[in-house]
């Protein structure tokens, strides 16, 4: 049986592992203080190429093929993919899992979708939907430029608020096989509208939604932020971060000893000129496949929260002059 517990989380009685993940860096990520951690980290941003959003596809089948390989699973083995860009219509996913011959759901949770993608592939493989299930979710730089801000050819100036979206995919196989690492819970997060509406600075709009999930963790599970070795955000960036302090102080929590974000973790702010630091659906899930998961199978890490952050908004909403409302979804992640 799983237990619902308070009004938003599961715990898993019988908790699904992360069997193994495959992760996939762009030349600048390659070049950061992860770099040595990815599975691969091309030389070239268009990977061979000839649009940002075919490099995109091929990002996302390259992780998702590194997976299955480092678990010695066939594509035909696995039940279903959970898949998720910030493109229209996902279309990165849909040309990455073509090949793969997976049943898909595609999703959409922007930066928050390696949360959300592994979330479901947890409650799949917990209530018997599927024994082994990919979960997959990919950004690049130049596809979100071009989508949601200017071509890159525009050059335009970015303000000290903004963030890189980074260009990378992660994926994960979710499965009964055991391993090291178990997901033991999730907690669902609910939209979280301030009326912040500057869509150069996301941090600002997704830390309210972080401090929500993580309250709702806590209470949900009846736990302190000491119970969790880190508290690890997706991407709020140097901003983000230090409005999630403020807000949660105020509830009287502080995390500011146990907690790490990954848009803070993948770029070099001083070096590699990134304002507040990386975003972007590939920014947790690299950041969780390439450098968290060998933490937490390794033991040095027994239990962590891991909340991805993501601001919910499209071009249309954007120009329309509408609010940029944020979500956050988190996966208590533990050593076993």
């Amino acid at each position: 049986m799983n237990a619902m517990k308070g009004t938003q989380s599961i715990a898993f009685s019988e908790s699904p592992y992360l069997v193994s993940a495959g992760s996939v860096a762009g030349k600048k990520e390659g070049e950061g203080p992860l770099g040595k951690y990815f599975d691969i980290a091309s030389e070239d941003d268009l990977f061979g190429e000839k649009t940002w959003e075919l490099a995109e596809g091929t990002m996302q089948k390259l992780a998702c093929k590194l997976a299955l390989k480092n678990a010695g699973v066939q594509p035909e083995e696995v039940r279903y993919l959970f898949g998720g860009d910030l493109l229209r219509q996902g279309i990165a996913t849909s040309m990455g899992a073509e090949e793969l011959q997976i049943p898909v759901f595609g999703l959409f949770g922007a930066c928050s979708t390696s949360g959300e993608a592994l979330a479901l592939a947890a409650m799949t493989v917990a209530a018997g939907y599927g024994d082994l299930v990919l979960a997959a979710t990919s950004s690049h730089f130049g596809s979100a430029e071009k989508e949601f801000r200017f071509p890159l050819g525009y050059a335009n100036q970015r303000p000290l608020s903004s963030t890189w979206t980074v260009t990378g995919s992660g994926a994960f196989l979710v499965g009964k096989k055991k391993s090291r690492v178990r997901i033991s819970g999730v907690t669902i997060g609910k939209i979280v509208d301030y009326g912040l509406k500057d869509s150069q600075n996301m941090g600002a709009c997704m830390a309210p939604a972080a401090c929500d999930t993580i309250l709702q963790n806590l209470m949900d599970f009846g736990r302190g932020e000491k119970d969790y070795d880190r508290i690890i955000t997706g991407d709020l960036g140097y901003v983000g971060q230090s409005i999630l302090f403020d807000l949660l102080r105020k509830k009287g929590l502080d995390i500011k000893e146990n907690h790490m974000d990954c848009g803070m973790t993948i770029f070099d702010q001083q070096t590699q000129h990134t304002n507040s630091g990386g975003s972007g659906c590939g920014c947790a899930a690299i950041t969780l496949a390439a450098y968290i998961m060998p933490q937490l199978i390794s033991g040095e890490w027994k239990r962590i929260l891991f909340v991805p952050t993501g601001a919910l908004m499209s071009t249309v909403s954007f120009n329309e002059g509408e609010s940029v409302p944020g979500i956050a979804h988190g996966i208590v992640l533990e050593h076993c």
